[in-house]
């Protein structure tokens, strides 16, 4: 079990967690027709909106109920108010998630009894879903946030009761907030072998995966419609990935009764073994041969790479259950986190962490734990990039956000195949960070050259026919 440090700092150096309100912004991107609306001031969202367009490379309908001093003072109800009739008037979404920030939440106001009044006396309003959470930026990180939007659309859009009567062949998925659109297509293309349709909330793969719409869309296009949100409760199965997703599926299961499986991480091929194993289960079904297949590749990969990663001294700093799955994989494979470093200390993925001690902190103790423990390589998000160059070590970006490369959201790690993807990015970066030998680095270990070997001879030579 590994010992959890919070450092005794006034403050943070170099950040590595991004805020709570911006992992609620980004669960309610994954909802079709939606529009996040953060309850504080243009600041507090003009800044969640530059590092979801820089990692994304889109643009995001993140809109402001742009909170002034007046308001912080007296109250901002009527801002919210003027905030969705605009909102529902200008851009008519289906769905309007609210995410609070720390300056209203100081104040201490009745946020659900203000919404309430407000849907009960704007007839405008009655054609729009409202889903409110409350997830100040100081309170937790990017997980939490992302963990109490969920947890707020299946509170107030799942239809309650037990309706496994009439099931439906379908499994719900409550993806974690580091899954990428190409984790979430790969986990959906496998429920589907098994003969199931995958309801996934929220689902960043058809509102984030970086697609060209025939026409602009102010709201979201793509993600959970709203009715299979609401038929949740006929399914047969509920999986969450993350620790972060246990209080969304204990919410769903307490609302519906669907049973849930809750997987740590599916990176790796222990767990995806438990997982293709349960769908087998539940779909009366063998395994598909092309499922086989990919896990025959996994094997061989594994094999080819494990040469590579054997002894390595890896760095980690990311969310807690990222931390958590990629600290799991890189043990797996013989490697050694010498360095881990957690950018929230209140989840229970920490203490599973195969590392001595696992630091609650930012980029800066990272990069001096990194130095001191001899790091061979660095993960972490693209804010760790000037650690890397100053240490001189290699770099595997991974988390939110990377917007210093293309295609973050197409990158799959999970499964068969995107472990066996994964463990090829980083052995090739280890590779290329070693350096070539060259024929005069093995002088001092050949043997000297015999003297007729180097064409030196002591008489004429003979001429021959």
């Amino acid at each position: 079990m590994a010992t959890i440090r919070i450092p005794k700092k006034n403050l943070s150096v170099n950040p590595l967690k991004s805020s709570a309100p911006m992992g609620a912004a980004l669960a309610y991107l994954g909802i079709d027709g939606a529009v996040p609306l953060f309850h504080g001031s243009q600041g507090c969202t003009s800044f969640a909106l530059t590092l979801a367009v820089r990692h994304f490379k889109e643009d995001m309908p993140l809109q402001t109920t742009a909170i002034d001093e007046v308001s912080t003072v007296l109250g901002g109800a009527d801002h919210l108010e003027e905030a969705l009739i605009n909102l529902t008037k200008r851009m008519k979404p289906k769905f309007v998630g609210i995410a609070t920030t720390a300056l209203v939440e100081t104040r201490g106001e009745d946020f659900v009894g203000d919404l309430q009044g407000i849907i009960a006396r704007r007839d405008e309003l009655a054609e729009t879903k409202i889903v409110l959470a409350s997830t100040p930026d100081f309170a937790g990180a990017l997980e939490d946030g992302w963990s109490k939007a969920v947890t707020a659309m299946i509170e107030a859009l799942v239809t309650p009761g037990d309706r496994r009567d009439n099931p439906l062949r379908q499994i719900n998925v409550l993806p974690g907030v580091h899954l990428t659109s190409a984790d979430i297509e790969e986990l959906r293309e496998t429920i589907a072998a098994f003969g199931f349709t995958a309801v996934v909330l929220p689902d960043v793969s058809g509102s984030l995966d970086g697609h060209v719409n025939d026409a602009y869309s102010g709201p979201t296009s793509g993600g959970t419609r709203l009715g299979d949100i609401a038929e949740m409760g006929r399914a047969l199965h509920t999986i969450a990935i993350g620790h972060h997703m246990r209080a969304p599926a204990e919410a769903l299961q307490g609302l519906t009764g669907v049973p849930t499986t809750l997987f740590a991480s599916l990176t790796g091929l222990a767990p995806t073994d438990s997982l293709i194993t349960l769908l087998s289960h539940l779909s009366g079904q063998p395994v598909p041969a092309s499922v086989k297949r990919r896990r025959s590749q996994l094997l061989d990969v594994m094999l080819d790479g494990h040469f590579h990663f054997g002894d390595r001294r890896v760095a980690i700093a990311a969310d807690p259950d990222l931390l958590h799955g990629l600290a799991l994989f890189f043990g797996g494979l013989g490697s050694e986190v010498v360095v881990a470093v957690a950018s929230t200390g209140n989840s229970p993925a920490l203490a599973d962490i195969p590392s001595d001690e696992v630091i609650v902190g930012d980029l800066a103790d990272f990069e001096a734990a990194a130095a001191a423990n001899g790091a061979e390589l660095l993960v972490t998000h693209a804010h760790g990039r000037q650690a890397a160059e100053r240490l001189g070590l290699p770099h595997y970006r991974a988390g939110f956000p990377i917007f210093d490369r293309l295609g973050a959201q197409h990158r799959c790690t999970i499964l068969y195949r995107g472990t066996r993807d994964l463990i090829v990015d980083i052995a090739n970066l280890f590779i290329a960070a070693r350096p070539e030998k060259r024929p005069a680095d093995f002088a001092d270990v050949l043997a000297p050259v015999p003297a007729s070997l180097k064409g030196e001879t002591t008489h004429a030579p003979t001429a021959t026919c």
